[in-house]
């Protein structure tokens, strides 16, 4: 009898067992299929000749992006990625995916460049350089302060930056407000004049390359009059620093007396702006309308869709594109890979709108913008699209646009913030048909 209730109990230790690990399974199945289901993926739409694939995936919130010259990708991340906060991608097989990836900087944020041998990264607080080594790689270990105590008000806090080719290096200091109003984003309330943001914030700021440990009063206010700039870069071929603006928000919820819901979903226009020092651009006094081709005096300091007043004089945009999309990279396209009507013209990475409901959101694409002479040279076109799959919402969108970089072949690389993807986009000319 003993041996027999010996021989039951491993029995049904046996079975119950089994039982336990099938369902284990079975979940650890689910749990595949169930992240394979919720991947989302989105097909890339492109010209004709041009192919998307995917260079690296779940990087975290990957803002901003540089290739260095031996194709070493380098993005920066708004959140620590594994505990760094510059993530370097390798494809070290050259199969266009990255298979060697690696981080370092503890630090959060959205800046990265490579110049003069040196890789800069920012926070939204400071500016950091490293030296690249003997292998071209950034050593960590040269880690540099070269800019600290940046203003940052909790919005509008990103630092994105740009080098130009005489030792400078420029930032945006975002204004931390809608219009200056004395209550932020509050109907009826008034904006201050003259607006105190301006004597710290709401420009680019100018700061030299090569110098550690600069305190920002040491900077120079390169422009003013820019509510904040994320799309920022030095066209090398006019010697010039240009960005894309984002324009204030809520004109129809603040001013429901002067502004229809139509009205506000399209203004004011995101304004790409050739910034030249001195310039002032005329925020938060004024606002652009595209569709009058006007630098409007804005409601909060007596404007009524048609006084333009103190803004005659203020900075016109080169550009104007619709309100609300969200620009946040910019890129002179320098390569010969692309057909020639792509060369020196300006990729811009649209983040996507909040702002325009109940209508539907716009953004989430990025846009090509040609250039001769360091001016658009026609209409902008939707150059990539289909990143943010069937909800074109913050929430919703599968991914969106925010960093654009060009490879030394001359190769397209995007990275998206919502959930760390890197796209790599070539052209082959035998496609095109």
């Amino acid at each position: 009898m003993k041996l027999l209730n010996l021989f039951l109990g491993i029995v049904l230790v046996f079975v119950f067992s089994r039982c336990a690990n099938n369902s284990s399974e079975k979940k650890d199945t689910d749990a595949k299929n169930e992240t394979v289901e919720k991947k989302d993926e989105v097909a890339i739409t492109l010209p004709p000749g041009f192919s998307a694939t995917v260079f690296a995936d779940d990087l975290g919130q990957a803002r901003h992006i540089v290739v260095n010259d031996n194709g070493d990708v380098y993005t920066k991340v708004k959140k620590l990625y594994k505990g760094n906060g510059i993530i370097r991608l390798r494809d070290a097989n050259k199969d266009g995916v990255a298979d060697d990836i690696t981080g370092f900087g503890n630090y959060e944020g959205s800046g990265i460049a490579i110049k003069n041998g040196f890789l800069y990264a920012s926070s939204d607080d400071n500016i950091y350089r490293y030296k690249l080594n003997a292998n071209n790689e950034p050593d960590p270990a040269s880690e540099e302060l070269i800019v600290t105590g940046l203003v940052n008000k909790r919005q509008h806090e990103s630092k994105p930056i740009a080098l130009d080719n005489a030792g400078n290096i420029y930032v945006n200091i975002g204004a931390p407000s809608n219009a200056c109003q004395e209550q932020d984003r509050q109907k009826d309330s008034k904006g201050q004049d003259p607006c105190p943001i301006l004597e710290t914030a709401g420009g680019i700021w100018q700061f030299k390359a090569d110098l550690k440990n600069q305190s920002y009063p040491q900077g120079t206010r390169y422009v003013t009059g820019i509510r904040n700039i994320m799309a920022l870069d030095w066209n090398s071929q006019m010697n010039e620093l240009y960005g894309v603006q984002h324009g204030r928000d809520d004109l129809a919820k603040l001013y429901p007396d002067k502004y229809t819901l139509d009205e506000s979903v399209e203004l004011p226009a995101e304004e790409m702006f050739q910034l030249k020092k001195g310039a002032d651009f005329g925020w938060p006094y004024c606002y652009y309308d595209h569709l009058q081709k006007k630098k409007l005096l804005s409601p909060e300091y007596g404007g009524d869709k048609v006084k333009t007043e103190r803004c005659d004089g203020k900075g016109k945009p080169i550009y104007a594109f619709p309100g609300h999309w969200a620009p946040n990279g910019l890129l002179f396209y320098t390569g010969t890979q692309f057909p020639e009507k792509y060369r020196n013209g300006a990729f811009v990475a649209w983040h996507g709108s909040w702002n325009r409901a109940p209508r539907e959101q716009q953004g989430y694409f990025v846009t090509f913008l040609p250039f001769s002479n360091g001016m658009p040279s026609g209409e902008y076109e939707i150059f990539a699209d289909g990143f943010a799959g069937k909800t074109k919402t913050p929430q919703g969108a599968t991914f969106r646009p925010c960093g654009v970089a060009q490879g030394p072949d001359g190769s397209l690389y995007i990275c998206d913030d919502q959930k760390g993807r890197i796209w790599k986009i070539t052209y082959k000319a035998n496609t095109a048909k």
